[in-house]
């Protein structure tokens, strides 16, 4: 069974969709203006997101605009790829995870969320630091909305807008200060998240780590259902050779 642009499965062969490339979809869409591009290879600045976007069947020109982006010697990520890396590059980092998307979250805005932006980023990076969520640099913020609750003045609960495919935002980096867990914090700042960008008439999606089963039953009883399994991957570019050439973005 194959989905089409909406999400829904049907008999038909396979149906592209933008969800299956989410990083590539990002970067050719609403997240166009962070695009650092060499050939048909994309990435987010490097403060912004780990993330490379390659095509969706790559060859061995795009992997050498891979190296020249990345840099010899520089860790390459890649999202939603399940294929291999050229010889001579060291995996240094395969997660197998998975896919869910918006199947009727109650979501709802928050009086107690506040909207987090770029002065709030020290906080937020040490809230990351204690709760590992996943990837958050000193620029993530700047990919869409931040939500956060504070207790005392300080920041201990934050969730977030990561990839954005057209018509679809990733709900990203929901963590909560471990002293404050259990609370409902994190659920409370998905609802509202999810509201924001249903408000603006897309649909919500999140990515975890396949072997987080306590997030995926938390995440399914929101109100998400699985779309599909997925890899998370990086691979170390081989140093440049004596004599070889590096070609500038």
């Amino acid at each position: 069974m194959s989905e089409n642009a909406s999400g829904i499965k049907g008999g038909a062969g396979p149906v592209p969709h933008v969800l299956d490339n989410p990083a590539l979809a990002s970067l050719t869409g609403p997240h166009a203006h962070f695009a650092e591009r060499r050939g048909r290879v994309l990435r987010y600045p490097v403060d912004v997101s780990p993330w490379l976007a390659l095509p969706d069947e790559p060859v061995a020109a795009d992997w050498a605009d891979v190296a020249v982006l990345a840099g010899p010697g520089a860790e390459a990520a890649v999202a939603a790829y399940s294929g291999t890396f050229p010889g001579g590059w060291e995996m240094t980092f395969d997660l197998a995870g998975v896919q869910l998307v918006d199947g009727g979250i109650a979501a709802a805005p928050d009086d107690e969320a506040v909207p987090l932006g770029p002065a709030d980023v020290p906080e937020m990076l040490d809230l990351v630091e204690r709760t590992q969520p996943g990837p958050f640099l000193s620029r993530t913020v700047e990919l869409g909305t931040y939500l956060g609750i504070r207790r005392g003045g300080a920041l201990v609960a934050m969730a977030g807008e990561r990839l954005h495919p057209p018509g679809w935002t990733e709900i990203s980096a929901v963590c909560t200060d471990p002293a404050f867990r259990g609370s409902g914090l994190a659920t409370r700042l998905i609802h509202a998240v999810a509201h924001g960008i249903r408000e603006r008439g897309e649909t919500p999606f999140l990515h975890t780590a396949a072997t987080n089963t306590t997030a995926i039953r938390l995440y399914e009883a929101l109100g998400f259902r699985l779309r599909r399994t997925t890899r998370f991957m990086a691979a170390r570019v081989p140093a440049v050779e004596a004599g070889q050439e590096r070609v500038g973005v």
